[in-house]
């Protein structure tokens, strides 16, 4: 009755709601998440001039991950998200560590935008009490994300919008400074601002590795488009289209922000906690565009959570359907939404609420909870490439037939893996990010226990053989037509 039950309630989920243009605006706004513009002051003040470059190789690197993630969902379509093929491929615990750590790195990036949030309504309403924008923002989050699926990528679609059009204006406005000569308190607006304080690389190497610890969280929610799959139309056209825009978007929107930002002002007057898009428009002597900017970091806040808690129900929903997360987790309200596992996510966020009280600083809570979610999220992308290694060695046959094969192959795993490992020194070199660092394996050990549990339970072994035999079932049916030629 149990099996039943969970094939009834999985085709309804399974409906393709989200258009192309849902699909491109989600990759987009989980490539520009909050860190880009609360974290980019604190990279500048560590590295200078030489972020531009950090920024530049965690995007080169981060792009094969998502294109091994792209060939691994394409090669079977009822893979519903990556926890899935690290299942199929790597074994049951990989679906169940990714699955639950996804979840994990999500909850956390959302209390970060809590805090974010907090932080800016803050700066809006001097004095407001931290506690009424953070449980506003949970509730608002909540009510968005218990719709239907459409109007969760109707209404990230627009905060992406929001989030792409300051960009762009400030590129603009900045350019104009440039051109202009426009003097500002620390001298004229200049490219020549970008090495003559310093030269590119003004705190030497290992400033250049501080600018990792706090741009690798700016790119979390990168493979969000990946968790999109089970319910994105025509999903072999227009997965493969949202990841190879990724250099693209990645160019335009950090590197080219970053250099104009610099260009107007020196890097040297940059500091943490403090957004540089805010105060370029206030230099510009555009208040009331500092202010609007200030309502655009909140909504980039916001849609950060509002992915990451779309993301989290549908992973849990995922878990529960395969037996690795309790059955109410895996039921559907009338409008075909996962709202008990919503619910738990949500509640979860509160927690950032009280973070804000824990720290001596908004930056400080910022800072640590944001390092967590980086590792989390570096293990969960290890685990796709590691899962499109297992895929090229047992599956051979598929990679060939791709249409979307990873540039690069097996050597370029590699590649990204040793830098993955750079990056986790990098996190070692600073006292805030060792500890953060050090606290992590934590979640490890607990999901450790809980798969030891877990693997025993029937309810569970049977779930899962009955996941392994549909995804059998439609790789059959994706090869025949090849076997009729």
């Amino acid at each position: 009755m149990k099996t039943d039950a969970v094939s009834t309630e999985k085709a309804p989920h399974l409906e393709r709601q989200l258009s192309n243009r849902h699909i491109q605006l989600i990759a987009i706004g989980g490539a520009i998440g909050t860190g880009l513009f609360m974290g980019s002051g604190k990279t500048i003040s560590a590295a200078g001039p030489s972020v531009i470059f950090v920024y530049m190789i965690i995007g080169f690197m981060l792009f094969f991950v998502m294109r091994a993630m792209g060939e691994l969902l394409l090669s079977n379509l009822n893979y519903k998200s990556f926890s899935d093929f690290a299942g199929d491929l790597l074994g049951p615990w990989a679906g169940f560590f990714t699955g639950w750590t996804y979840w994990f790195c999500w909850v956390v990036t959302g209390i970060a935008d809590v805090i974010a949030i907090a932080g800016y309504a803050n700066e809006l309403v001097p004095g407001i009490q931290l506690w009424i924008p953070g449980i506003f923002t949970v509730a608002v989050l909540l009510i968005l994300n218990l719709a239907t699926v459409k109007a969760f990528g109707e209404t990230e679609f627009w905060f992406a919008l929001i989030k792409i059009v300051a960009i762009v204006a400030l590129i603009v406005t900045g350019l104009v400074m440039i051109f202009t000569g426009f003097e500002t308190p620390a001298g004229t607006a200049s490219f020549s601002n970008l090495w003559s304080h310093g030269g590119f690389f003004p705190q030497e190497f290992m400033g250049f590795v501080a600018g990792f610890q706090i741009a690798v969280f700016a790119f979390v929610g990168i493979e969000l488009v990946g968790t999109t799959a089970a319910e994105a139309k025509d999903p072999e056209k227009n997965l493969p289209k949202a990841i190879n825009s990724i250099p693209v978007r990645v160019l335009l929107f950090y590197v080219g922000a970053l250099i104009i930002l610099m260009a107007v002002t020196p890097w040297t007057e940059f500091q943490a906690g403090h957004s540089p898009f805010i105060g370029m428009f206030s230099l510009a002597g555009l208040g009331m565009a500092a202010t609007i900017v200030n309502l655009v970091v909140l909504t980039s806040a916001m849609s950060s959570a509002n992915s990451g808690v779309y993301s989290t129900s549908r992973m849990v929903f995922g878990l529960a359907q395969e037996g690795d997360a309790p059955t109410v987790l895996g039921k559907l309200s009338s409008r075909k939404v996962p709202q008990n596992a919503l619910f738990l996510s949500c509640v979860l966020l509160l927690s950032g609420v009280v973070l804000l009280y824990a720290g001596d600083s908004i930056g400080e809570a910022f800072g640590m909870v944001t390092t967590v979610s980086a590792v989390c999220f570096m293990f969960v992308w290890s685990i796709i490439l590691a899962s499109y290694l297992a895929f090229r060695k047992r599956r051979p046959h598929l990679h060939n037939e791709s249409k979307f094969k990873m540039p690069g192959g097996i050597a370029m795993v590699w590649v990204v893996f040793a830098f993955f490992a750079f990056v986790l020194w990098a996190l070692t070199t600073q006292p805030d990010t060792l500890m953060a660092l050090l606290v992590t394996p934590i979640w490890f050990v607990i999901l450790g226990v809980a798969w030891a549990i877990l693997r025993r339970s029937p309810v569970h072994v049977a779930r899962a053989e009955m996941f392994r035999a549909q995804l059998r079932e439609h790789e059959a049916q994706q090869e025949s037509p090849a076997d009729v030629h």
